[in-house]
This record gives structure tokens, sequence and C-alpha cells, in this order.
């Protein structure tokens, strides 16, 4: 099991550092790309965007106006975001399809048990969807 994306699983992470191009724009990591997908109007997604960092992305995404129907597409829009991100970076691909059939967990240590798990209690979304797109792109 992968219970932690940091270290040499930190390209797990969506504040890993790299490009996606999602929606029609490009943004540095899949973090800045999920949370502007959460914006109802262009320039909070600019804003987003143009984040300094994944940290600034989600704490910016955490201040805006939610499209109606984020609830029910949270999920689907964060596939979209992971598989965009393995699609378009060739070695990041690689890399998740060598690990192979582990267990990816999103341990963390900041509460969040939707997306992760804390003290192996939570929903780990992230890392079961991060498994799915594994599994996808390993086919071909």
């Amino acid at each position: 099991m992968i219970d932690r994306f940091t270290g040499d699983y930190h390209f797990l992470s969506n504040f890993y550092p790299s490009r996606v191009e999602y929606a029609g724009n490009t943004y540095p990591s899949a973090e800045h790309a999920y949370q502007a997908a959460k914006a109802i109007n262009t320039n909070d997604r600019a804003k987003i965007r143009k984040a300094e960092t994944p940290k600034e992305a989600k704490r910016l995404g955490c201040k805006i106006k939610l499209r109606r129907d984020w609830e029910s597409v949270k999920l689907a829009v964060m596939k979209d975001v992971v598989l965009s991100k393995f699609i378009q970076n060739r070695d990041l691909r690689h890399k998740l399809i060598m690990t192979g059939d582990e267990e990816l967990v999103e341990g963390n240590d900041w509460g969040d048990t939707y997306w992760g798990r804390v003290d192996n209690k939570g929903q780990n979304k992230l890392g079961t969807i991060l498994m799915q797109v594994r599994e996808q792109l390993a086919r071909g």
C-alpha cells in the first residue's frame, strides 16, 4: 500500500507541479485545474489559474461562489482532471502505471476524510480515482 503522496510518491498528489490542460486552459497543477472548475465566472477561474501555488489555488477555491451543480459533478471533474494530468504527462503516466496493483491512499493529517484518510479512516476518493485512472491507462 502507498499510504501518503509524499517523497517518491509526491507525483500522485494534486499539488505536484505538472501542467494540466483542462477545459480550454493550462494550469500549473491538477489542484489549480480542479479548484478552477468549481468557479461560476471566468474571473475567479483566471485568479485560481494564476495562483502561485496549489495551496493558494485551494484557498481561493474555498472562497468563490460554486457552480450550482458542484456537489453532483465534483467526483467526475476530479476524475477528468486526474486523467488529464496523467495522459498529458508521459513520465507521470509511466510512474502511475508502475505502482502496479498497490492500493493508493491519500493519507493526511489535515482532516480530509473525503478525498483521503486520516488514521486509516475515510473514503479515499482521490486514491480510488487514481487507481481507476491507473487501470484505464494500463489497458491502453
